[in-house]
């Protein structure tokens, strides 16, 4: 293929619109697992034990963070959640 066959493709315009999607959910759910932190960091202040349902919930949004940036990057065409199940990590601790 040449330049003006690559620039008139129209799957990869296409991937360009998910790229943005999903840069911008990125960000959003950068900010999800820092109240995540937060959250978790005053539970175990406050009572001294950590709260299993936020761990998996960041471990989850850590695999999350993962498959978007493998998407964005190229290293995988496989598009994440919303387009496919969200990771459930849940079973592996």
């Amino acid at each position: 293929m040449n330049i003006r066959d690559n620039l008139l493709n129209v799957s990869t315009w296409i991937r360009a619109l998910y790229i943005v999607f999903f840069w911008i959910l990125l960000g959003l759910v950068g900010w999800i697992l820092g109240a995540v932190v937060v959250v978790q960091f005053l539970i175990v202040l406050f009572t001294g034990e950590r709260n299993t349902r936020l761990i998996n919930f960041g471990d989850n949004l850590g695999e999350y963070l993962k498959q978007i940036a493998a998407f964005i990057c190229f290293a995988d065409d496989e598009k994440p959640f919303p387009f496919s199940d969200f990771p459930d990590n849940s079973d592996e601790n």
